[in-house]
């Protein structure tokens, strides 16, 4: 098994910043702002012929209070799960009384534990490293993670000998599934119920994710990754640099999930910001399931009411699949598997050029196109152009006057007759050219002989 490394220390000490660093990604969110990491997040690394798994925390100060304290259970968890520490202290900061109290808590875990002295650029060794001697650690490291000065030679020294069979597995997550949603709608209360721990930070209070984190798992011996993503507020709300950053790596995991479930909030309905939301994800081409959140205690009236208001307010989305769930205690969550399954599914359809173009001359003969200028627009044979989102291409003449209501119609009937669901249909015209268009005929010799000789001896009117 490859060595886990988790990274412990202070908020703002850089652990994100050696976490980008060590697995030569951008995935860790890093801004100059205390408490910017409150979830695990897990990346794969390798140095030389040494790969590893490495998990950067939530930062510790061993007074914790409010959501420091579920930051600090996540930063125990990996702590746990870790086979090498790497204690990360801030060099500029200097020692204080909590890096004392964080040595104790790492100590008494009994594993393999280095003191990492961070943002060391620009300043002397020896200086940098005087004021965490008294800590009492043997091994201790000197680096500048923001520059990745110093951390190829630390993981030399500190990772073991890898085995001729270890090597980095390949990444095949199986289906990935976004979670999406306005802020404080349950989005990370059901990612830890669908993978039955406290994986990601629950806490009674708009923005509490941040990043956006990957989660692969198993069920039922197929696989999956859940991205548990920040919640997006209007534009207007949005002031703060960090949240900008989360806004952008939410749209980011929408673009590489293959399903997104939007998560609305049944007490509220559907507010613009869902609206705003759902179009993303429809623009981005993604398969998409509703879950409706809260569905517990609300009376049968109002569930009825609701529903009236969501079929009235997203009838544009009919193809989608909703479902009324409650991920606190997990009534209908386990029916959001077959809606993801079929989502999948449908938008990796394979459809054949027969069949779609038997499909458009039934469309066509149902319902055919309009006039334009005095000449019907002419459709003449279909095939499939791309996958998630199905796309399907229709060769014709002048297909670039075909109004968006014909769209539509097309798109349903391709709909109703392939049976597809959960995910948009793409509709692509392209218009058969002239071969001869801007070609003058070119006249042999003789022709043009004949052709003055009748100019001549014909009488002008």
């Amino acid at each position: 098994m490859l060595p886990v490394v988790a990274l412990v220390g202070r908020p703002n000490v850089g652990k994100s910043t050696l976490f980008n660093c060590l697995t030569k990604t951008r995935d860790a969110l890093v801004a100059d702002q205390p408490g910017l990491t409150r979830d695990r997040n897990y990346g794969y690394g390798k140095v030389g012929p040494c790969p590893y798994i490495v998990v950067d925390t939530g930062g510790l100060t061993g007074d914790e209070e409010g959501i420091e304290t579920e930051m600090a259970s996540q930063s125990l968890a990996a702590i746990d799960e870790a086979d090498i520490i790497f204690f990360l202290v801030d060099a500029r900061a200097g020692l204080i009384v909590g890096d004392h109290n964080i040595a104790k808590r790492l100590r008494a875990t009994g594993k393999p534990l280095y003191l990492v002295v961070n943002k060391v650029d620009g300043m002397e060794i020896n200086t940098a490293l005087s004021d965490f001697y008294s800590l009492g650690f043997k091994d201790h490291y000197a680096i500048a993670a923001s520059h990745r000065r110093g951390v190829r030679s630390m993981m030399d020294e500190v990772l073991p000998e890898a085995p001729e069979d270890t090597t980095t597995p390949a990444h095949d997550g199986g289906i990935c599934i976004s979670i999406v949603g306005r802020p404080n709608v349950g989005k990370s209360t059901l990612v830890n119920r669908i993978l039955g721990e406290e994986r990601v930070v629950v806490y009674d209070m708009p923005g509490t994710t941040r990043d956006s984190i990957k989660i692969p798992f198993e069920r039922q011996g197929k696989k999956y990754t859940l991205i548990d993503t920040a919640g997006i507020r209007r534009k207007k709300n949005v002031s703060e640099m960090v949240e900008k950053f989360s806004i952008i790596k939410t749209l980011q995991a929408i673009e590489e999930s293959q399903v997104a479930i939007l998560v609305l909030d049944a007490h509220l309905g559907v507010t613009d910001q869902d609206a705003n939301l759902l179009g993303n994800i429809i623009d981005s081409g993604r398969a998409i399931v509703i879950a409706v959140n809260k569905w517990d205690g609300i009376s049968p009236e109002a569930r009825e009411k609701i529903k009236a208001d969501l079929g009235r307010k997203l009838a544009f989305i009919n193809y989608a699949k909703f479902h009324f769930i409650s991920a606190l205690h997990g009534s209908g969550v386990g029916d959001l598997y077959k809606s993801v399954e079929k989502a999948y599914q449908s938008a990796l359809s394979d459809l054949s050029t027969p069949r779609l173009t038997r499909l458009l001359e039934q469309a066509v003969e149902a319902h055919q196109p309009p006039m334009v200028r005095g000449h019907r627009i002419k459709l003449r044979y279909a095939h499939q152009g791309g996958k998630n989102p199905p796309i399907v291409v229709i060769h014709g003449n002048q297909t670039d006057s075909v109004p968006e209501a014909y769209k539509r119609y097309l798109v349903n009937f391709f709909r109703k007759a392939t049976k597809i669901e959960g995910t948009p249909i793409r509709i692509e015209f392209k218009s058969s050219s002239n071969p001869f268009e801007g070609r003058k005929n070119k006249f042999a010799t003789r022709q043009v002989e004949k052709r003055v000789k009748t100019k001549k001896f014909t009488p002008r009117k």
